[in-house]
Order: structure tokens, then C-alpha cells, then sequence
């Protein structure tokens, strides 16, 4: 992050501030980690932060401290709005283009006149910062908290609370560690946050062994429905509204699931199409191993985007129709 931009950030900061926290739409353990990571740091110094949400998140991320304050607009649009309206400084984190909060808090976002801080790993930026901090290289937002903090001077302010959002994040968005991304960096802040205090061992049970069974009944469903094609290194699968129902889905149910594609011998690009008929939309998400670029498929052919190696899209036509598309685009593929 640029020197001048810090020290302009720092100077903002000195004084307590209204201040907003936006994560992405559908937010995932490094959303609410590094949302939640701010939140309890901007409150050390007095500033009236909170924490606004898109939508719900997913109930295995409950546990974070502090997700009982957090807003969510799609449930409070007249009260969020008001705050956003409000605030003396807006961050954005874990993305990095108004769309991705959904059509609503888009509109909301683009309207105000306020100053704007991205804090994000993803490519491609949209320009409505004042101030970047964008950065593909990181394996997850969480990570560049903690160098943000550290940026600041501020880094005797860590703790466990802080330590705790920012492990999550950093252990999700890595795959356990697993993820490019993750170097040697990675591990030494890791390492520090477990000195800290942070229960490396008891956050990965509260996030990866807390299912319900009818969420390993749909996880069952969806290996059942897999598809793969050894000559083109590709796999998928699919999950219908019906099968959702079926199974009592909740948000989060679903998370993680694409991964299982890249688990087969040989496998280089796998995705998951999740129909979801309240917005009429394919949901797509997409994995890839080695070089095969997971997000110009999507940018592409699915109007989406994220990581080299994970990134997601939509489709607006039927499940069906949207397979036959991917079919076809995968037979012509150099993997």
C-alpha cells in the first residue's frame, strides 16, 4: 500500500468516525473475518463502526465475536441505508466492485458521498476508492488486515478477539492452508496470532465439523449428481431448487462443495451449478489446479470473476441449458 495513502488513511483515522464495513454479497469466512477483524480494531479507538451485510451469512460462522452486531440490509433497508448515508468513511472488503453487494446496496453504494477504502485480493478493481489497498497476490482479505493494521503502527492493538477473525479468514479462503496464496508470510502471521491466544484447533471444528445431517444428505446428493470427463481433465455438479428443498438447505450448506471436483486423479477445472429459483439464476462456482485460469472461464462465459484459481459466475437461462453450454465450452478447452 502506498506510503502517502497510509499516512492520509492514519490521519483520517485519529479522531473517532462514523464508520461503515461492507463485505461481498453471500459473505464467506474471509468476508465476516476481516469485516469482523476491522470492526473490533476501528473500536479500540472509539469510532462508531458496523458491520453492514448484503444478506445472511451462514449459521457456522455464528460463532465469530461480534457477528451479533452485525446489520444486514436486505432484512433492515431503511436503517442500513441511513447508517451508510451517515458515515464519515466506508470500507469495502473482500471485494471490489459495487455489483458484488447485490442490485439494492449497489444502488445505495453508488449514491453516496462519502470516502471509500477497499481493502480486497480479488482482480480487476472497479475505481470508486479513494484509497486501495488491491492486492491479487494474497491468499485472502484477512491477511491484508493484518498487514493494514501493521501499516498503521498499530499492531500492539492485535488480539485474541482480532486474531480470532483473522485466522478464520485466512484458514478458510486458504483451504487449510492448501490454496496458492499461502507462503511463508502466511504462516509467520498465523504463528502470531496463535501466540496471541487464537484456538487453531477448535476454530477449524467450528467451521468444518459442525454440519446438520440433512447438509451431508445434500452433500451426499451432490457427489451422487457428479459428472466428470477424464479427456478434458473437467468435472461438475449440479444441485436443483427441488434437491435444495429436498434436503432443508440452509445458506452455507453448499460451501465447499465444488472442491470435491478437484479431489478426482487427474482432475485440473471442476464447478458446481446451484439453481436457486427466488432469483431465477444459476449459480455457478468454479475450481482449477496449476495454470487453467478458473477466472477468465468465468469473466468470459458466466458474467463472473474472482481468483486464478477460484472464482464464480451466474447463468439466466435454464439448468439445463446452462450444462450444455459449459459442455460445450469445456470440449474446446486447452487444460
Amino acid at each position: 500500500m502506498k506510503k502517502q495513502d497510509i499516512e492520509a488513511i492514519a490521519l483520517l483515522l485519529a479522531t473517532p468516525k462514523k464508520i461503515a464495513i461492507i463485505p461481498h454479497r453471500s459473505p464467506d469466512g474471509d468476508a465476516m473475518g476481516s469485516t469482523l477483524a476491522l470492526y473490533h480494531f476501528l473500536s479500540k479507538f472509539n469510532h462508531d463502526a458496523v458491520v453492514i451485510a448484503p444478506n445472511e451469512f451462514p449459521d457456522f460462522l455464528a460463532w465469530l465475536p461480534g457477528s451479533e452486531t452485525v446489520k444486514i440490509f436486505e432484512k433492515d433497508k431503511d436503517n442500513c441505508t441511513s447508517i451508510l448515508n451517515e458515515a464519515d468513511i466506508v470500507f469495502t472488503l473482500d471485494f471490489n466492485a459495487f455489483h458484488r453487494v447485490g442490485h439494492e446496496m449497489e444502488k445505495t453504494l453508488a449514491s453516496l458521498d462519502t470516502t471509500f477504502i477497499m481493502i480486497d485480493h480479488h482482480q480487476k478493481p472497479d475505481d470508486y476508492a479513494a484509497y486501495m489497498y488491491s492486492d491479487t497476490a494474497f491468499g485472502s482479505t484477512c491477511e491484508m488486515i493484518y498487514n493494514f493494521i501493521e501499516f498503521l503502527g498499530k499492531k500492539e492493538f492485535l488480539d485474541k478477539t482480532i486474531g480470532t477473525c483473522i485466522y478464520t479468514g485466512i484458514l478458510t479462503d486458504s483451504g487449510s492452508f492448501r490454496f496458492p496464496g499461502t507462503n511463508g508470510n502466511t504462516h509467520r502471521i498465523v504463528a502470531h496470532l496463535i501466540d496471541l491466544g487464537v484456538e487453531n484447533t477448535k476454530i477449524p471444528n467450528l467451521l468444518f465439523e459442525n454440519s446438520s445431517y440433512q447438509r451431508l444428505q445434500l452433500l451426499g446428493r451432490a457427489l451422487q449428481n457428479m459428472k466428470v470427463f477424464n479427456q478434458y481433465q473437467t468435472s461438475y455438479t449440479t444441485l436443483t431448487q427441488k434437491e435444495l428443498d429436498t434436503f432443508e438447505y440452509v445458506k452455507g450448506d453448499t460451501e465447499g462443495i465444488v472442491n470435491y471436483g478437484l479431489s478426482i486423479k487427474g482432475i485440473v477445472f471442476t464447478a458446481i451449478f446451484i439453481e436457486n429459483k427466488d432469483e431465477k439464476i444459476i449459480k455457478i462456482s468454479f475450481r482449477s489446479q496449476g495454470d487453467f485460469d478458473a477466472n477468465q472461464f468465468a469473466r468470459d462465459h458466466f458474467n463472473g470473476g474472482g481468483h486464478k484459481n477460484a472464482a464464480g459466475g451466474r447463468s439466466e437461462v435454464s439448468m439445463e441449458e446452462t450444462i450444455q453450454k459449459f459442455e460445450k465450452l469445456v470440449a474446446n478447452l486447452t487444460i
